[in-house]
């Protein structure tokens, strides 16, 4: 089966090994996902836009291999702050409403910046191309 790749240009990707997104046939998994821009980290001390800036990268990742947001079979959300979780699940929400996967929230003691609070990673499934 044909393996297409999802990348963001970040210099992670070439020196720790992976991949934004990749697709192999209709599966699609997304890489853990967070509110980095340029190096810097968007929305610090606000989960609501962490969350939103990081699943507005993981739908643009989906479409670069021909899938959108409505094809997400699966979220998981790893949050600094598990008290935040009715902010984060706000925008989820906005997001998934009528989709609606599976999705699993669980705190976590850090992420890679301090200043992260929200990472999340999908899993998708479209029959966008084969």
């Amino acid at each position: 089966m044909q393996r297409t790749r999802s990348g963001s240009g970040t210099v992670w990707e070439k020196s720790v090994g992976y991949s934004r997104a990749i697709r192999v046939g209709n599966l699609i998994e997304v890489s853990g996902t967070t509110a980095i821009e340029n190096d810097k980290v968007v929305g610090v001390e606000n989960p609501a836009e962490q969350t939103r800036f990081v699943l507005e990268k993981i739908e643009a990742a989906l479409n670069q291999l021909d899938a959108t947001m409505d094809d997400v079979v699966r979220t998981r959300m790893y949050v600094t702050d598990i008290s935040q979780w009715e902010e984060i699940g706000k925008v989820h929400g906005e997001f998934f409403s009528s989709v609606q996967p599976a999705a699993t929230m669980v705190e976590v003691s850090k992420l890679i910046r301090p200043e992260l609070l929200v990472e999340i990673e999908v899993t998708a499934w479209t029959t966008g191309q084969d």
